[in-house]
């Protein structure tokens, strides 16, 4: 969906161009918002099995699949810290800076396709990319194998977990062990979520008036669904074009996926689920306030200047999706052995 589409969107919902009234506040909320599952969902062509979890769960605080054996997936999606670093761009191997703002790994289960730029169409190509990235965990696939093979309580834990496989310890495997795991890193009962349900007592009367005016405004047409986001793909700048810091001109987003002029400054529609606790915002990381950041969205993607107290308004509503974090055990990892490939520095 691209500026004419995105624009046409915000003249035609119902919500766009008249005020929610507080009667059918809520059922304007359902019919653009869904709450966050209690239960992981079902992966097509990966069943989640509690040893597959908890071999995901391994591998994905396993700083020994990286080159320098420093650098694990919970580096950069901190569990502890909301999905993310707090940083603008992750550090990765030898120091070296990412490219973009590392998304957050929570509830993202549920996006379209994963990374900015979607290249990732779900969580297991995503988890397999940085393992391999040089500037992220800087390995090759061929390593990570021996890696893990070099490493016996990892062969027998690939053995449990895939019974049927010759050589059950592949790339393949790690990471549909990883995107189960992640799969279960949820944040559900929100107050919003409480409030879709039918606890008209969970948002409190400024929450209200912020949700009245996300879906006044326009916001909904591309942050809706059960993640409030992540479904779809915009230019950033649909109307306005933000500040070089905000939208650098050499990264062009999509494109460097797909090649198409139509795609440059296009990125995949952040999730806003836990948003208060994700910052920095935007793919570059430049904005470390909320406010700036629905203040920028405001003008960028709406072409409107949002008052000081509808921007008050909207950050209250927003606060209201951080749901409940997920409490995960840190995993015992096995040991390595004489036999194990040592850290490359």
């Amino acid at each position: 969906m691209h500026m004419k589409t995105a624009l046409a969107l915000c003249c035609t919902l119902p919500f766009a161009s008249a005020a929610v009234a507080a009667d059918d506040l809520l059922e304007a909320a359902k019919m653009h918002f869904e709450p966050i599952p209690t239960e992981a969902p079902e992966i097509d062509g990966n069943p989640r099995t509690p040893d597959k979890v908890e071999l995901g769960k391994m591998l994905y605080f396993e700083p020994r699949l990286s080159e320098s054996h420093a650098i694990s997936c919970n580096s950069c999606h901190i569990v502890g810290m909301g999905g993310v670093d707090a940083m603008e761009t992750s550090i990765g191997h030898r120091w070296q800076q990412g490219g973009r703002n590392s998304p957050t790994v929570l509830n993202a289960v549920f996006n379209t396709a994963q990374f900015w730029d979607g290249r990732a169409e779900d969580l297991k190509a995503q988890a397999g990319g940085p393992l391999v990235n040089p500037v992220e965990m800087a390995s090759t696939s061929e390593h990570v194998i021996e890696q893990l093979k070099g490493i016996p309580g990892y062969v027998d834990k690939f053995r449990k977990v895939f019974p049927e496989a010759a050589d059950p310890v592949t790339l393949e495997n790690a990471t549909k062990a990883i995107e189960v795991f992640e799969a279960t890193l949820l944040t559900p009962n929100s107050p919003f979520d409480r409030y879709l349900e039918g606890d008209a007592m969970a948002l409190s009367g400024e929450e209200k008036k912020g949700l009245g005016l996300f879906m006044d405004k326009g916001c909904a047409v591309c942050h809706n669904g059960v993640n409030i986001g992540g479904s779809m793909y915009q230019p950033f700048g649909v109307v306005e074009k933000p500040g070089a810091d905000f939208l650098p001109p050499n990264d062009k987003g999509r494109f460097e996926v797909t090649k198409s002029v139509s795609d440059e400054y296009v990125y995949k529609v952040p999730s806003l689920r836990n948003i208060a606790l994700t910052l920095p915002y935007f793919h570059t990381g430049k904005s470390w306030d909320l406010r700036q950041a629905v203040a920028v969205m405001g003008s960028s993607q709406l072409g409107i200047e949002l008052s000081d107290d509808e921007v008050d308004k909207i950050t209250a509503f927003l606060g209201s999706l951080t749901g409940d974090q997920p409490k995960v055990q840190y995993p015992i990892l096995p040991p390595s052995t004489a036999a194990t490939s040592r850290p490359r520095p």
